[in-house]
């Protein structure tokens, strides 16, 4: 039964790079007539997406209740937090890091021709709130209005309060506490069937991205894309599976080949939130506990951005190159506090990439024109951001699941020799 499965989902797995494949290569002879892409295909990505979305405010809703729930122990939930936000800090130090490493060490911004039609003025937004409002903002002010519009942190803490509610009212509590286990498992095989859609949805996603951005608009901004890439890989290879590694004993190739299916999907659908159902699957798989996974993997989902880290760092020394701007090393480290701190407070907010770059290159004195230069290829580099975004994800999961592993075999050492 089990291999059965097992074939069933490794076929997933295979239907969906092969999906992927496909959508890159209809991309490219679309390119002449990336109208149809759009108008024909997209629409299905759309629909798929759509459900994704549809499922996924649900999912994180009630796994999260169910997980605090399981935990039983409020000051645990509260471990867990701070082991999550910590790692995610981190890593996102870290991350930036290998992005400015990489854009100084290969020369990002060296031999890019500007033109004129290429440096608009960026009027978007510049400002993320302030903590104070960040803070505020998390708490909703009802229990409905987060759910419809899909605002995950307020989201996440609804579920908190109510799985800590669910704690306190004890056994008046366990009615509330088995509606809400019956209803995850509704919404985990509602998930299931439309992960079942996957390879349909990649397709339909990737062939109009493909087909938008040929390349003939992608090779002037070839280097960019790659030294952002090779600076992702990097730290997922070393950062990521050295932690996992490090906490849990899980091989790099065992991480990498078991997180392979949600790593696809975020690459296609540029989408973290829509991922987390692939993702809930994958750190199973490696060995995380539920009620870990139902807590850290959305929470993540939500301000984990490393990926969006490594974009700033490659970004910000791409766009001084090719305005002639030197970065002192003064400098490049104020891009790394930026970033890191810029990730905690942009957390949730719509755009929260762009608005992080306008902050960092406003920290080092670079003229947010510069944002203009970049933007065409967004949603190439959004791709890759996604995907480290996600893995990140699942390792943090894994290490979290493996320190809080170790935590109650020592409880339970210490209970014994009191004993």
């Amino acid at each position: 039964m089990n291999t059965k499965k097992q074939k069933k989902k490794l076929s997933l797995t295979v239907m969906i790079l092969t999906a992927l494949f496909l959508g890159i290569l209809s991309g490219l002879l679309l390119q002449s007539h990336p109208k149809i892409a759009e108008n024909y295909i997209q629409p299905f990505g759309t629909i798929f997406l759509n459900l994704i979305k549809m499922i996924v405010v649900p999912v994180v809703l009630f796994s999260i209740i169910q997980g605090v729930v399981s935990l039983q122990d409020i000051k645990k939930v509260g471990s867990i937090g701070g082991k999550t936000i910590c790692f995610y800090i981190v890593t996102t130090a870290f991350a930036v890091t290998f992005g400015l490493l990489f854009a100084n060490v290969l020369n990002v911004g060296g031999g890019y021709v500007m033109n004129s039609s290429s440096l608009e003025a960026y009027e978007g937004a510049t400002k993320a709130p302030s903590l104070i409002e960040t803070l505020v903002n998390i708490f909703p002010s009802n229990a409905v209005e987060p759910l419809v519009s899909a605002t995950m942190l307020q989201v996440i803490v609804i579920a908190l309060f109510f799985g800590f509610g669910i704690i306190i009212a004890g056994d008046k509590g366990k009615p509330a506490a088995d509606l809400v286990e019956s209803l995850s498992e509704v919404c985990i095989n509602i998930m299931g069937l439309i992960i079942n859609l996957s390879p349909i949805g990649v397709f339909a996603l990737i062939t109009p991205v493909v087909a938008t951005n040929g390349p003939s608009v992608l090779l002037p901004l070839l280097k960019l894309i790659g030294v952002a890439y090779l600076a992702s890989i990097v730290h997922m290879v070393v950062v990521y599976s050295s932690a996992v590694k490090g906490f849990s004993g899980i091989s790099p190739l065992r991480f990498f080949k078991e997180q392979s299916p949600a790593m696809l999907f975020a690459f296609s659908s540029a989408s973290s939130v829509g991922t987390l159902p692939f993702n809930y699957e994958c750190t199973e798989k490696l060995g995380a506990r539920k009620e870990i996974a139902s807590f850290v993997l959305p929470l993540g989902a939500t301000i984990n951005m490393d990926g969006t880290a490594i974009y700033q760092g490659v970004s910000a020394i791409f766009i001084a190159q090719i305005f002639g701007v030197h970065l002192t090393l003064t400098q490049q480290l104020m891009v790394i506090l930026t970033t890191t701190l810029a990730s905690i407070g942009t957390a949730g907010v719509p755009g929260s990439g762009v608005i992080m770059l306008a902050m960092v290159l406003q920290s080092v004195g670079l003229p947010l024109e510069g944002i203009a230069l970049v933007a065409g290829v967004d949603r190439i580099l959004d791709m890759a951001r996604t995907t480290v975004n996600i893995t990140g994800d699942a390792a943090c999961t894994i290490c979290v699941d493996a320190m809080e592993k170790r935590k109650e075999a020592r409880r339970k050492v210490d209970i014994s020799n009191n004993l």
